[in-house]
Parts: structure tokens; sequence; C-alpha cells
């Protein structure tokens, strides 16, 4: 019909096609341009056109097409407060044209966390600061006493001790040339070399080839008197703060079993340290650290860079931390 000199007729919001008043759908795309739904006629006397049941069904309709539209995109016209379908250019109603913003919109997470390609740190132990969690969302993320991460009141972290970063998809963790290292949670037995240090409990050790015999006299045939010598694998040395050696324990035979008590090596005060904690054993000329379910773990210093996984655990400096990631 026309008003005037003008046409008066429904633009399709899916093609953006003219069609003339009273049209159920598109001449052009065949799209759904009605602009009320269809009631059914009365049944009987006294029941009410459109009414309750009418809503009702309505409701359960808009919820199931509710579901079949992108949430990322779902805008309620802000002229009739008629929700428009994803990728519609105009309002289905009333023709209000949606804003170009509307267009282009992708679903956005509740929190940076719910992002399976982030990962967090959870302080588990930081004198008093326990609990602490912190968002990796950058590319790279530098700990230190300064950083991204920082810990100014550590003064066993470095100013630029660590660097945690992605590659590939996955969280790596890497030493930047810090004094004291970055320590990793074993889980079973893992191979270790001499050189390698350790922590059990509270205490540090590096792992040391028993030394060289050198016993044997002196230009005029006097031999040094000494304890007598036990064939022994390898040796643990204890490490003191400020980097002074402790005890050195030699290993009677293969292996050292290290705990609270009825070990080789005990610590009955180290209240971080189970009954029965970890062992180092030589076998076939390789060596093997061993935790044995220790209630808090036993740690090895990365020697390299590690791409981490959720529930891992990393010691740095005083800080003990635990890697959550999301699900994929």
């Amino acid at each position: 019909m026309q008003l005037g000199s003008l046409d008066v007729g429904i633009v399709c919001g899916r093609c953006d096609a003219f069609n003339p008043m009273g049209e159920a759908t598109c001449s052009s795309c065949g799209h759904d341009i009605s602009l009320l739904p269809a009631h059914k006629p009365a049944s009987h006397p006294g029941e009410i056109v459109g009414g309750f049941g009418a809503a009702r069904d309505n409701l359960a309709a808009s919820r199931i097409e509710e579901e079949r539209m992108d949430q990322a995109r779902y805008y309620v016209c802000e002229s009739c407060q008629t929700p428009v379908p994803s990728g519609h250019k105009f309002c289905g109603r009333c023709g209000s044209p949606v804003p170009e913003a509307m267009m282009h919109l992708h679903a956005e997470f509740y929190g940076d966390m719910q992002d399976p390609a982030k990962a967090r740190l959870i302080l588990i132990r930081g004198e008093g600061m326990d609990g602490l969690s912190y968002h990796l969302k950058a590319d790279q993320h530098l700990l230190g006493r300064q950083g991204q991460l920082e810990f100014p009141d550590d003064h066993f972290i470095s100013p630029k001790h660590a660097n945690f970063f992605y590659r590939d998809n996955r969280l790596v963790v890497r030493d930047e040339g810090s004094l004291n290292g970055i320590y990793f949670r074993i889980r079973g037995s893992v191979e270790i070399s001499p050189g390698d240090q350790i922590v059990v409990g509270e205490q540090v050790f590096r792992l040391d080839p028993t030394p060289k015999a050198s016993d044997g006299a002196d230009p005029d045939g006097t031999f040094f008197y000494s304890s007598p010598k036990y064939p022994s694998a390898f040796r643990l040395n204890q490490l003191l703060e400020g980097g002074a050696t402790g005890m050195t324990i030699c290993a009677r035979g293969n292996s050292l079993q290290i705990g609270r008590e009825d070990g080789d090596l005990n610590f009955p005060g180290d209240m971080f340290m189970s009954a029965k904690h970890a062992t180092v054993e030589e076998k076939d000329g390789k060596f093997l650290l061993t935790d044995f379910d220790s209630r808090n773990g036993t740690y090895l210093r990365l020697k390299a860079e590690r791409a981490l996984d959720h529930g891992d655990y990393v010691f740095i400096g005083k800080k003990l931390l635990r890697v959550e990631l999301n699900a994929n």
C-alpha cells in the first residue's frame, strides 16, 4: 500500500530485502518477517486467546530459540526491547538498525581465569602471604624482588630470578641466572646427576661422587692415619645458608634414605620432613631420586627451562608456588 508517496513495508532483518506489509516471510530469502506471533483461535467459550497458555508456549519457544543464538552477539533492540538474533542488521519488529559495534562482539568470560589459555600461581607457603593468587595473563611474567611477580622482602630471591611465559600454549618456567635457582617438586623417581641439588623438608643437599682414592704412602713411605673407609657409591653434602658445607654423608652401599626417623640420614627436628621421606640410590652407574609420597614433597633444582602442568609445585627462594591450569 502507499501512504502519500511512501511505500510502507517490512525490511528483512537477514537480507535487507523490502517486502510489502502483511507478508509473513521474506520473498527473497524466506526468513520469518511477521511482526506479531500468530495465536490459535479459542477452542471453547471462556478461553482467552493469547492468554497465559499462549504466553507459556511462547516463552518455551523463545527459550529454545535463545539456546540456538550466539550469546556473544545477542542484542535487545533499544527501541522496542525485542531480541535480535545473531547476524541480523535490523530489528525484525520495528526496523531499528543494530549498532555496528554489536555486530562484532565476542564472548567474554566472567573472569580472566576462565580463559583456558591462562594459568595462575597460588602461593602455598609465603611467610604470611599464603593463599595469594597470581594471574598469568601476559606473555611473560618476571618473578623476583622486582618485576611483575614481586617479592621484595624475600632476600633468597634474586632481583631478576625466574620467568614464567607461554610457548605453544604451554606454561614454561626459566631461571634467569638467579643465585639460588628454582626447585621443582618431583613425582615418583627421577634420574639425577652429580652436582644436582635437592630439597627435602628444610634441608638442602648436593649429590657428589665418591672421591678417588688418595690413600697412598708419602714419599718417605708413611701412610695418613684416618678412620676406616667403607665402600660408597656417592655422598650427599648438606648446604648451609651462606654456601658453607654442613654434614657430608656417605652412602653405605648404593643408597641413602632421608627422613625424620629410621633412615640413614635423620632430621627429627625438621617438621616439614616425613618419617620416610626420600631416597637417593645408584643403579648401574645412574643415580635415582625417589619421593615416598611425602607430605611436603621432594624438590630438584632445575638446570634448564621446564614446561609446567596443572598441580606442579616450584620453590623459589622461601616461596612455594602451585601451578593451576584451566581445562581446555
